[in-house]
């Protein structure tokens, strides 16, 4: 059996040995136990951004827990998705049917995280999308056991658009992932380029792991753009941004705009070719205090700072599972409702809210990476160039088409 099928498999990892069953109906708790799913990337092109550096945080946030919630133990499992919907659907299916998982959280492809949230609306089960960034999650396609954890494709789109427009980058071409993260993405930002003055030139779609972009750039470098957005994560990213700088296309004043790009993205680019990159994050480890103690943290137990969407997962669990221990009830209904009245506050978030689509609203940070010679160490490789209040970050709320929203 080898490493993906081991992943998809969904090991287990008990924090308590015993289940007791003495207590159940007082606690309020199926099953007597409270258990928890990490579904995501863990083996391919996200698996840097994601991965077991999910399953991490999630642990230490039920380890921050104290193991149990409500006097039931609470149970950690995770599973590949292999960017799949039918794989990850397969998944959830099991957990939610068989394995009795109370909230799958990551979800790190849209088209999972699409197909996952309509199941969980089916079965009134919760799921926390941490890592995917459609905002159909939280428009046309909204659940009243949905929230949309981190960020979305508007808040990038906005950030990262406004930015690289005030810098002169009027004429934009789209490199975009062929799938529902791509596709929502692209739309998102080129509406943000028409409606700053801006033109969309052209753009291309390219299939989820492509490694040659050299027909992708060459239509770029002759469209007339300026800019060459890249719809497009993980390792998609990092070789559209290497092979840019390859073909030479930064010489030629053609600059990246790299519309979700993470810490390990930069490292794996490199500075020299990554520096005065800008681009839309909602954490970096390095911000202040309260940041560099998590990301220090985590890096003893991962071996490098989080991303975003890691170091996220820790708010994530924590507050699901202070929403579990407020309504005395792993019961969805009862849980979400916590989950919307309770304000997010953890080493990211200051009073974020869950509104009634399920976007979860934080600030956002306009990140720029550094030059080579500003970098202090290993891990040194952006600065905050602006905030952006969570109130103007993310699409409006009447604006997104949310049948939950009147």
């Amino acid at each position: 059996m080898n490493r993906r099928h081991l992943l998809a498999g969904a090991a287990a990892l008990p924090l308590v040995a015993i289940r007791p069953s003495e207590g159940r109906a007082q606690s309020g708790i199926s099953d007597g136990v409270v258990k928890i799913g990490v579904l995501d990337d863990m083996s391919g092109v996200f698996a840097d951004q994601q991965g077991m550096g999910d399953v991490v945080s999630a642990r230490l946030a039920i380890e921050d827990f104290g193991g149990r919630v409500n006097g039931m133990p609470i149970e950690l499992v995770h599973g590949d998705l292999q960017n799949r919907a039918d794989v990850g659907m397969g998944i959830a299916r099991r957990w939610y049917d068989q394995e009795k998982v109370d909230a799958i959280f990551g979800l790190g492809n849209s088209a999972v995280a699409l197909a996952v949230q309509n199941l969980a609306r089916e079965k009134q089960k919760i799921d926390v999308v941490v890592a995917a960034g459609t905002t159909d999650l939280t428009g046309k396609d909204c659940s009243p056991f949905g929230v949309h954890w981190t960020y979305d494709n508007y808040a990038l789109a906005r950030g990262t658009v406004g930015a690289v427009m005030q810098g002169g980058g009027q004429r934009w071409y789209f490199i975009t992932s062929d799938y529902a993260f791509g596709h929502s993405l692209e739309a998102n930002a080129a509406a943000v380029v028409r409606q700053l003055g801006g033109q969309v030139m052209g753009s291309t779609r390219a299939p989820l792991g492509e490694t040659d972009y050299s027909s992708h750039l060459v239509r770029a470098a002759g469209s007339g753009a300026n800019v060459v957005g890249i719809a497009a994560a993980g390792t998609d990213l990092i070789n559209i941004v290497k092979q840019m700088g390859e073909f030479g296309l930064n010489r030629r004043g053609i600059q990246p705009a790299a519309l979700l790009c993470l810490l390990t993205n930069i490292k794996a680019i490199g500075l020299d070719t990554a520096q005065g990159m800008v681009f839309t994050e909602a954490y970096y480890w390095d911000q202040n205090e309260q940041t560099r103690a998590y990301g220090l943290r985590f890096q003893r137990a991962h071996g490098r700072p989080p991303t975003m969407f890691q170091a996220s997962m820790w708010g994530a669990v924590t507050h699901y599972l202070k929403a579990v221990q407020a309504a005395g009830t792993d019961a969805a209904p009862a849980v979400m409702a916590k989950m919307r009245e309770t304000p997010i506050n953890d080493f990211m978030t200051t009073n974020g809210t869950i509104r009634a689509d399920g976007r979860v609203i934080r600030d956002m940070y306009l990140m720029r990476a550094k030059k080579p010679a500003d970098a202090r160490g290993e891990w040194d490789l952006l600065e905050v160039a602006q905030t952006i209040p969570g109130n103007e970050a993310f699409r409006p709320l009447n604006e997104g088409g949310c049948p939950l929203v009147r």
